[in-house]
């Protein structure tokens, strides 16, 4: 058993569930995502055992057909996957947020034609808030939806959809006519449900092509645009428009952990490599790791690793209570992120040379590490929502 990134107090079936992943990872993802990544090849196999396992039910109800586990469960999960390869976790994080979603805030009717067909995983998720320009800025979305008769016509451009080709329902979020004085309260997500491809897939809704990545290879990440694209009034989530903003919020901060998870996973996975290689590796009669210039890179490297997954357990687990976890949600993507991004490169300098080679896995990393510097919001963005929360809880009485 590996010394770090251990979680006390883990039931007895979460210990079950992540043996089995962990397994699985072992077996069935790290041997092919060499091939499969340089090859910007989806990972339908591997999937196909994710659904075997039961993984994209994972935190489903049980009167659902799924599994009924924590948030804390799934990071978990997800942090064994990214170990093996993030764009596999990819794969189920787009599906879990709208999954929660839908658990969370959509009518009954909505959760009983949803939830049973994602359990199995018949039915997959996508997350779409993101528009070109847009930035951070959410309250400037100008995707419209425009009442007409019983249903809306939407109208825009989204962006940067995860899953974007291989989902089958998509929860977006839209601008609607509510007439609030805030932007905000102008926001409301629709469940778009679509099929599967590439090109115009309904009348009225396209989803271009792939978008090339530096890394994040295998998943596909598209746009999606409307242009008259009809959708009926009960698509909206929960029933009443103008509460867009909201459902999206809670949606971005079990995403949050989330992308903690994965970039725990990755620094997991590099320190795993760095600490072999330093092993193997001779210079000067003797392995580079009893050199203490690299001995210090391995003890560091391994603190920032602990650090990081206690941060994210933790904010997993006050979501998991019911308690607010913005600020907690926002260090733990915060340090995790950033600590990936330094873990993996110490990894790539430790290796040298061999670092640079396709060969080896962690160049594969060295690539896969900054998009968590970005997703779900960048570090500056994250400082913003951990300073307001600060200052919130203390306000100076002065």
């Amino acid at each position: 058993m590996a010394r770090l990134a251990q979680t006390a107090g883990l039931t007895d079936v979460q210990q079950e569930i992540l043996a089995t992943v962990r397994s699985f990872v072992d077996k069935e993802i790290i041997p092919h995502a060499q091939t499969l990544e340089h090859g910007d090849t989806y990972p339908a196999d591997i999937v196909e055992g994710m659904k075997e396992m039961g993984l994209f039910g994972l935190t489903i109800p049980e009167e659902h057909g799924g599994l009924g586990e924590s948030l804390l469960t799934y990071a978990l999960v997800v942090e064994e996957i990214a170990r093996g390869w993030m764009s596999v976790s990819g794969v189920i994080n787009t599906h879990f947020i709208v999954a929660h979603m839908i658990k969370q805030h959509a009518t009954d009717a909505q959760k009983r034609h949803f939830l049973p067909r994602m359990a199995t995983g018949e039915v997959r998720g996508a997350f779409s808030m993101s528009e070109p320009e847009l930035g951070s800025d959410v309250a400037a979305i100008r995707t419209r939806a425009k009442r007409d008769g019983d249903g809306y016509v939407i109208d825009g451009q989204k962006m940067w959809l995860t899953n974007g080709g291989s989902s089958t329902v998509v929860a977006t979020l839209v601008r609607t006519d509510e007439g609030a004085e805030k932007p905000h309260q102008n926001l409301t997500t629709f469940l778009v449900e679509k099929p599967t491809g590439f090109g115009e897939v309904l009348p009225g809704l396209s989803i271009p092509g792939k978008i090339e990545k530096m890394g994040y290879k295998g998943v596909d990440t598209t746009e999606m645009v409307f242009d008259g694209f009809r959708i009926g009034a009960d698509a909206i989530l929960g029933g009443d428009s103008g509460k867009g903003f909201a459902h999206m919020m809670d949606g971005v901060e079990v995403g949050r952990v989330n992308v903690a998870a994965r970039a725990c996973g990755i620094a997991i996975r590099a320190f795993e490599l760095a600490v072999e290689y330093a092993q193997q590796r001779t210079t000067f009669g003797k392995p580079i790791a009893q050199h203490q210039a690299i001995a210090f890179k391995l003890a560091e490297m391994a603190t920032k690793v602990e650090a990081a997954h206690l941060m994210m357990v933790n904010a997993a687990r006050l979501k998991d209570s019911g308690q607010r976890n913005d600020v907690e949600a926002g260090m733990a993507k915060l340090i995790a992120s950033e600590y990936c991004a330094e873990v993996t490169q110490e990894a790539f300098r430790i290796h040298g040379g061999y670092g640079y080679s396709k060969e080896y896995e962690i160049e594969r990393l060295m690539r896969e590490a900054p998009f968590l510097l970005i997703g779900e919001g960048t570090s500056e963005i994250q400082k913003t929502i951990i300073s307001r929360g600060l200052l919130r809880e203390y306000r100076s009485r002065g």
